[in-house]
């Protein structure tokens, strides 16, 4: 089944892609997704959008007065640095066990995620 998408909507490859570095950085780095899945998927899809807009999965929760000057630099690229060296995540894609809003999930499927993020 072929899903249709917006303009502001990821191609369901790239997000399919995205889901699955999610799932494997999430269990490599002992962290979970958020436990409302919306967050995930809302994540999922801003990661994935800025992968086929931009070439790198550049964090979809801040603010950029360049953007592709910001992917450039990769500070912010997915996992960005606060991430990888502290495993601090912004948007609550990653969180550790011990964090209030981390759910019990490692794992999302492309299906979650379109039923929160395709227009009605």
């Amino acid at each position: 089944m072929t899903q249709t998408t917006s303009p502001a909507s990821a191609s369901d490859k790239s997000l399919e892609t995205m889901r699955k570095f999610a799932e494997t950085y999430a269990k490599r780095s002992g962290t979970y997704f958020c436990v409302d899945p919306g967050v995930t998927a809302v994540v999922l899809e801003g990661l994935a959008k800025h992968k086929e807009d931009l070439g790198a999965a550049l964090c979809p929760c801040r603010h950029y007065e360049d953007k592709q000057a910001e992917v450039e630099v990769a500070f912010w690229n997915c996992p960005c640095v606060p991430m990888r060296e502290r495993k601090e995540c912004h948007c609550m894609l990653f969180l550790t066990p011990d964090n209030e809003f981390a759910g019990p999930n490692q794992e999302i499927s492309l299906e979650q995620i379109r039923a929160t993020t395709q227009p009605a």
